[in-house]
C-alpha cells in the first residue's frame, strides 16, 4: 500500500458551483481525519499529522472489523446528536470520545491498490461497496449532484448546518489545496465565529 498521503483541502468560496459535474457534500462539523488500516494495524491521522488513533475507539473497531484488509479513507470525525447534526462541542469536549464516528467521504487506497488518480465518481463508488452493510462507526457521507448544489446550500442552513462542499465528480485526489473542491460556508454557523475569534486573537 501507498505511505505518503497528503490531505485534499477546499478552497473557500462564496458560491456553490452549480453544474453538472459537481458533486455535493453537507460540511459536518468536527474533525478531519485520515484512517489508514494495514492487516489488524489502524492509525488515524490529523490533518497536522498527528495520530488519534487511541482517541476514537469507535472508529478503529469499525475499521478492524471491516472484511477488507487495507484501506485508506478521508473522513470527518463527528459525534452526532439526536438531530442527526454534528454537535462540535460535545467532539472538542472530549468527554464522549467513544461516540465519534467517520463521516467518510472519500478512499484513496483500496485492497493495495492507489484509487487517487480515478476520478471522485469511481472513488464513491469504491467507498460505498467498502463500507456497505456496515453503518456504526464509519458511515459513507451523502451526496447530491449538479444543480441542486445552491438550494442544498439554502437548505443546509435552514437546517443550522456548516455548509457545502462541492467537488469535480471526474477528477483524481490531489494533495494539498485544490480548486477541485469548493467549500462555502453558512456564514451564521457557529464554526464562522470560531474562525473570526482565532483570527482576531493575539499571537502568543
Amino acid at each position: 500500500m501507498p505511505q505518503a498521503f497528503e490531505f485534499c483541502l477546499p478552497t473557500a468560496a462564496k458560491v456553490v458551483p452549480d453544474g453538472p459535474d459537481w458533486l455535493h457534500e453537507v460540511k459536518y462539523d468536527g474533525y478531519r481525519l485520515r484512517v489508514e488500516r494495514s492487516g489488524r494495524e489502524v492509525r488515524l491521522l490529523t490533518r497536522n499529522g498527528h495520530n488519534w488513533t487511541s482517541r476514537f475507539p469507535w472508529i478503529v473497531q469499525a475499521a478492524l472489523e471491516n472484511r477488507e484488509q487495507q484501506f485508506v479513507v478521508d473522513g470527518e470525525a463527528v459525534i452526532l446528536g439526536v438531530d442527526g447534526v454534528s454537535d462540535f462541542n460535545a467532539l472538542h469536549s472530549r468527554r464522549h470520545d467513544e461516540e465519534v464516528q467517520l463521516y467518510a467521504f472519500d478512499v484513496l487506497a483500496l485492497g493495495g491498490q492507489d484509487l487517487r488518480a480515478l476520478p471522485l465518481s469511481m472513488r464513491k463508488t469504491n467507498l460505498a461497496r467498502l463500507l456497505r452493510g456496515r453503518p456504526d462507526g464509519m458511515f459513507v457521507a451523502p451526496f447530491e449532484s449538479g444543480e441542486i448544489g445552491p438550494d442544498l446550500f439554502r437548505a443546509a442552513c435552514r437546517m443550522g448546518l456548516e455548509g457545502l462542499v462541492s467537488k469535480r465528480r471526474d477528477r483524481r485526489y490531489s494533495g494539498g489545496r485544490s480548486k477541485d473542491w469548493i467549500k462555502v460556508k453558512n456564514r451564521t454557523h457557529p464554526a464562522m465565529s470560531r474562525v473570526m475569534d482565532a483570527t482576531s486573537s493575539p499571537s502568543v
